[in-house]
């Protein structure tokens, strides 16, 4: 796989209860703007699972990368530690620091009052109920949309959550942030807190927790500023 000479591959990382097809509506338009795009297929089944698959699909690759995270894949882009990696860019995205779980960031505040109630099965996995994707995960988008998005879920183990992440690349990459001001999973205000943490590029908007979705132009402008400004940097 080589990139494209104009602006580098755009590696997009699903989060929890998802898989590539999430990123759908922003594949075509980065193509359009000259980037090569892939999508990184995570296994869900561990932190170090995840981390390891992203590798893999990064080492396929000669030219420079821009990192994509959704929600619980924030925390899987920023383990990975690799020289073609030019800058981080975290939609609605989890962010731990060292020694931090996923969980203590995605539990730092109490829940949104329309969040699911999430616990995990008898084989230690986590499922989203039906319910959790109209009424949190992408309350803007259509009923055909969350009917979608839950026959094709795929669940998370708690091995991904509940794991210590190492240094994260955040603390020596460039990194921007797409923080949903309307998200009813990761709280408004815990994402500013991650985001001003790390030192990100901000960029605030009156969207859902899945704006791939609900405003896919949002998400392609970032990945478009952060593939322009992280040379510079």
């Amino acid at each position: 796989m080589s990139s494209s000479p104009q602006m580098g591959t755009a590696v997009l990382v699903h989060g929890a209860w998802a898989d590539g097809y999430c990123w759908s509506n922003v594949i075509l338009p980065l193509k359009s703007k000259g980037f090569a795009v892939t999508c990184a297929p995570i296994p869900l089944t561990s932190f170090e699972d995840d981390a390891s698959a992203l590798q893999r699909v990064i080492e396929r690759n000669s030219g420079p990368v821009i990192l994509v995270g959704h929600a619980y894949a924030g925390s899987v882009i920023a383990a990975v530690h690799d020289d073609r990696v030019k800058s981080l860019v975290y939609i609605a995205a989890l962010a731990p620091d060292e020694g931090e779980t996923v969980a203590d960031v995605f539990y730092r505040a109490a829940p949104h009052p329309k969040a699911p109630q999430l616990s995990p099965d008898a084989h230690g996995v986590i499922w989203m109920p039906e319910d959790g994707f109209s009424q949190a995960v992408a309350h803007h988008a259509s009923s055909d949309q969350w009917k979608i998005m839950a026959a094709v879920q795929r669940p998370i183990s708690v091995n991904c959550i509940q794991r210590k992440v190492p240094t994260p690349a955040w603390r020596t990459k460039p990194s921007w942030f797409l923080l949903a001001e309307e998200d009813r999973m990761i709280l408004r205000d815990t994402q500013r807190f991650m985001a001003e943490r790390m030192g990100a590029n901000i960029r605030s908007h009156k969207v859902d927790h899945t704006p791939m979705y609900t405003a896919p132009e949002l998400v392609v402008d970032i990945i478009l500023e952060a593939a322009q400004s992280a040379p510079a940097k």
